[in-house]
């Protein structure tokens, strides 16, 4: 098998283990810091969770751009394993806490010292050769999000089965075996010798420098408000889809699924859509994708019954499918030679600070707009997004170094 194939499927698993091991304490983190943290009053343990669940966002944003800077330095492969390692021993520590404010310091920390994402996505991406970039792109995009989405739900069912401290040993093991298949199998193309060479620019005029290049902040906008569009209706959804059922029986289940369908279908969309952006080009996909992103958003403030928000809703996530993948093929072919990892830094940077501010934001305006005012709200900007992407993508030279 070629060495990029490998690469991919190694790094997928490494990307699936990754974000579930993330989003995996989400169900059961309030029962957690109650019945194992001692924390008690039902303001206090919301307000513990908030922070919490914040606190990994809130460090990788600032992070990801200095580790994309070490990584185009030092390697990418070298990034991956620093980050693998480091959280599985950080997410591992988690079950050993004790009191609320420790487990706030280990999520900060483990957003200090991710970064398996964007080392993944710049190896993958310096591996593949550049007709299948939109493909290898897809794939991972697609471990992303299924690790993602099934993190939540892997992470309730094993509280059922075998509590909430073992959950933290046995994810972090996990992440521990993905990093050590990437160490033994993952190959890179890197000459550190020639990039000891180049000069190597401050984070900020890493942040300058790239931002003259008009494409890469339309792009990074793509990310930051994808991931605000997902982010920022999702504590209101089980009340939505409550109110659309009309009853409270079953009620979990149909908001489970509401939330499910958008990445299962995301996940069968990313590869395919990639594979097309191959043929047709990555702009032509980003531009129907955010169109179609926007379009499905807005209807879901109008629905009547549930299932038409989860038909809605899975078409959502189809053209959502397409954007992530588009948005980095098209950031590899922007950026210049050996800055390609500071750049997806700074996309990782965008998409912690669209989950962080659009749960905060999403949060202060449902209670004057309600989701519904979220929908439309966040189909609006995706289409303006596009108007500005469309004319960045293609009114703007030089042309990118492949499409």
């Amino acid at each position: 098998m070629s060495s990029w194939k490998v690469n991919l499927i190694v790094l997928w698993f490494g990307q699936f283990l990754v974000n579930s091991g993330m989003t995996m304490i989400t169900p059961f983190l309030t029962l957690y810091l109650a019945q194992d943290l001692n924390v008690t009053g039902d303001r206090t343990i919301g307000v513990w969770a908030g922070l919490i669940f914040a606190a990994n966002f809130l460090t990788s944003f600032i992070f990801q751009p200095i580790w994309g800077k070490v990584a185009d330095k030092y390697g990418r492969k070298i990034m991956l394993l620093r980050s693998g390692f480091g959280m599985a021993i950080v997410i591992g520590c988690m079950g050993f806490a004790t009191h609320p404010w420790h487990l706030l310091a280990l999520r900060l920390l483990n957003g200090t010292i991710s970064g398996f994402n964007p080392a993944a996505i710049s190896l993958v991406s310096g591996t593949t050769p550049k007709n299948r970039m939109g493909f290898a792109m897809g794939i991972m995009q697609s471990g992303q999000v299924a690790g993602t989405i099934l993190g939540p739900l892997i992470g309730g069912l094993m509280a059922g089965w075998v509590g909430y401290r073992p959950i933290f040993f046995i994810t972090g093991g996990l992440i521990f075996l993905a990093s050590l298949l990437a160490l033994f199998m993952v190959r890179e193309n890197f000459d550190r010798e020639e990039a000891a060479h180049t000069p190597q620019t401050s984070v900020l005029a890493g942040l300058r420098e790239l931002s003259h290049i008009p494409q890469l902040p339309a792009l990074f906008a793509v990310t930051f408000l994808l991931q605000f569009a997902m982010i920022s209706p999702m504590s209101l959804l089980p009340l939505y889809v409550q109110k659309l059922h009309g009853t409270a029986e079953g009620i979990a289940l149909w908001a489970g699924f509401v939330v499910a369908v958008t990445g299962l279908s995301n996940m069968i969309a990313s590869p395919i859509l990639g594979r097309l952006s191959d043929k047709l080009g990555a702009h032509r996909i980003l531009t129907y994708s955010l169109i179609g992103a926007g379009l499905t958003l807005i209807p879901q403030a109008f629905v009547q019954e549930v299932w038409q928000l989860i038909v809605v809703r899975f078409m959502m996530g189809v053209f959502m499918g397409g954007l992530l993948p588009s948005v980095n093929a098209l950031i590899r072919s922007y950026t210049p030679d050996g800055m390609e990892s500071r750049s997806f830094g700074f996309n990782t940077s965008a998409l912690a600070l669209g989950n962080m501010l659009g749960a905060v934001i999403g949060g202060f305006l449902s209670g004057f707009i309600g989701i519904e005012g979220l929908f439309l709200i966040s189909g609006s900007l995706l289409i303006l997004n596009m108007i500005w992407v469309k004319i960045k993508l293609f009114a703007h030279k030089p042309a990118p170094k492949f499409r």
